[in-house]
This record gives C-alpha cells, sequence and structure tokens, in this order.
C-alpha cells in the first residue's frame, strides 16, 4: 500500500544540506512506490529558480525537475 510523504522545504538551497536531504527523501520514497509532496515556502522556492550556479554542488532545479519526472508533487 503506498503512503504519501509530505516535506515542507523552507531553506535557501545552498544554505545547508536540507535540499539534498529533501532530494534524497523524496527519491528514495518515489522509487519505493509512495507519494511525494514537496511544499517550498519562503527561501525554499529559490530551489526552483534557474540559472543558479553554486561550485562544486548540483543544480538544486535540476535534481528536482527528475523527481517530478518520476512524480513528486511540488507545491510554491
Amino acid at each position: 500500500m503506498a503512503k504519501t510523504f509530505t516535506i515542507f522545504l523552507t531553506t535557501a538551497p545552498y544554505n545547508s544540506e536540507n535540499t539534498l536531504t529533501a532530494v534524497r527523501i523524496s527519491e528514495h520514497a518515489l522509487s519505493k512506490g509512495h507519494n511525494v509532496n514537496l511544499i517550498a515556502s519562503g527561501d525554499g522556492v529559490y530551489c526552483f529558480l534557474k540559472g543558479q550556479k553554486a561550485k562544486g554542488l548540483p543544480h538544486a532545479g535540476d535534481l528536482f525537475v527528475e523527481l517530478i519526472k518520476k512524480g513528486l508533487k511540488v507545491y510554491l
């Protein structure tokens, strides 16, 4: 039976590990067949801006685009 996970992301994409943690939890839950909702509020909406360039880190928007293709539902 599929469960639904809801993640609330309020921190900037490159300020801490919160963004990558949200990506990893979402990715794992989706791979197990669960439903995942991600609510981005406050600085969390910056995870979805195009054109950000952080040295040595994956682009948060690109990571979320791949998860959206796998079924992640995002609410800004």
